[in-house]
């Protein structure tokens, strides 16, 4: 899936595009990571009051609090550009929502990452971790 082109027949017609696109990518996202030596320890948390967390990843002794972006070819700057200061507020309140249910959150050792996932039809995906944002 990491190593094959991508061709957008394969995706859920049944669900509208931009959804199936991000859900691709996030799928994408998930096997990179967990390739490069990563736990997935969840997909899609959601908190009442806070926002979405697209994957929340173990990297050695660091919970990592992970958004995926994905785009398509061609594009108009980087998928990290979607990433604005909004979107890292409420990110950070999704990653406090997460560590409030933990017994000792002052303890955890944490941080906000972005994966890129950059589809162009025909291509194998390109894939950027970013780490700190």
């Amino acid at each position: 899936m990491l190593n094959a082109p991508y061709h957008s027949q394969k995706l859920d017609q049944k669900r509208t595009s931009h959804l199936a696109v991000g859900e691709f990518g996030e799928k994408l996202a998930a096997l990179y990571l967990q390739r490069s030596g990563k736990k997935v320890l969840y997909r899609n948390f959601r908190s009442l009051h806070a926002g979405e967390i697209d994957l929340v990843i173990r990297d050695d002794h660091v919970l990592v609090f992970t958004e995926v972006k994905t785009r398509i070819a061609p594009l108009k700057g980087r998928p990290l550009d979607a990433v604005d200061r909004d979107k890292e507020i409420r990110l950070e309140s999704g990653a406090r929502a997460w560590l409030a249910m933990l017994p000792h959150p002052e303890k955890v050792v944490w941080r906000i990452d972005v994966v890129e996932v950059i589809l162009e039809e025909g291509k194998v995906p390109e894939i950027h971790l970013i780490k700190r944002i």
